[in-house]
């Protein structure tokens, strides 16, 4: 029987992306691939399929379909991480990213900002059943972290090193995507998942599969002295997964960025999709809160924004 060749997978595809991109040149920037018209296609570095970002980035494909201004296509990768390298690489002219990735890298990575579109919530999950009520109750467990490329890897060491479990030995740490992490938790493979996306994340909203999130109102405020206010304490309704109460977690912003050298017309196209119907742009897993506003978009931190997307914000509301 003839074997098969092996399939690549995702990261190889990505990586095989970067490559190409770069060997294009600037000509990469998500404006040369044009399909049948001139219609140009702008390649959105969006997360993984079932997440927030993933979900957010579809319908913000979907509108610019409707719009005729340009051809969305978004990536799957594995989370912020990963999409500003790819951004970098240019093998993508816009990504999503949580705040507080890109304010560590805004400095050295050369992006700039479209707009502050929605709130993250980081959420620490266990089994309805676990004994586990607290996150410093976490020592010795098993805790998947966030899936490799992620953002929710980087939040998730900050608040283990906050509640006194930074130590390598501390937990034992695994990385798994949202849907391997939900998966893992309702076998007892790991006793926590840590995750950043929307509510309810439905990687973990199977009701066969009752889970409980950990109160972080007490850890939100460590992390602000260190890190700064690209933390916030935000508050998971009651009932969102299952019959729990209210609790608060950490929230820090989801931002949609742009290479510094796209086009201002690009950046600018952007800007309409997120004000002419913004409606349209909520994604199932958004009980939070969503900035699509003029006010609230433009509000993006240190990372400043793209030249195009400032014109046209200025151009719209003065």
């Amino acid at each position: 029987m003839t074997s098969l060749a092996p399939q690549p997978d995702r990261r190889s595809v990505l990586r095989g992306l970067a490559l190409g991109a770069a060997a294009l040149g600037t000509v990469a920037l998500g404006t040369a691939a044009c399909g049948t018209d001139d219609t140009p296609t702008v390649r959105l570095a969006a997360g993984e399929p079932g997440g927030f970002f993933w979900d957010f980035s579809g319908l913000l494909a979907a509108a610019a379909r409707r719009a005729g201004t340009a051809r969305l296509e978004p990536l799957p990768t594995g989370g912020s991480a990963e999409n500003l390298q790819l951004l970098g690489a240019g093998s993508a002219a816009l990504a999503m990213t949580l705040g507080d990735i890109a304010q560590d890298r805004v400095a050295t990575d050369g992006f700039a900002a479209v707009g502050r579109v929605y709130e993250n919530y980081f959420q620490v999950a266990v089994r309805a059943d676990s004994p586990i009520t607290a996150p410093a109750r976490l020592a010795g467990r098993t805790v998947s972290v966030g899936a490799p490329g992620s953002g929710a890897s980087t939040l998730s060491a900050r608040v283990l090193d906050v509640v006194g479990l930074g130590a390598p030995t501390a937990v034992r740490r695994v990385e798994r995507t949202m849907h391997g992490a939900a998966a893992a938790l309702a076998t007892g493979e790991v006793d926590a998942a840590m995750w950043a996306g929307g509510l309810p994340t439905p990687a973990f909203a199977d009701p066969a599969t009752p889970i409980r999130l950990l109160d972080l109102g007490g850890e939100v405020d460590a992390l602000r002295q260190r890190f700064g206010s690209v933390y916030e304490s935000v508050t998971v309704p009651a009932g969102v997964y299952g019959a729990n109460p209210a609790m608060t977690t950490v929230g820090v912003a989801n931002l949609l960025l742009a290479r510094r050298d796209v086009a201002d017309r690009v950046a600018a196209d952007m800007v309409d999709l997120l004000l002419d119907d913004p409606s349209a742009l909520v994604p199932a897993q958004a009980v939070g809160s969503q900035f699509l506003d003029a006010q609230s978009l433009i509000q993006t931190g240190p990372v400043a924004l793209h030249p195009g997307a400032a014109a046209e914000y200025r151009r719209r509301h003065g």
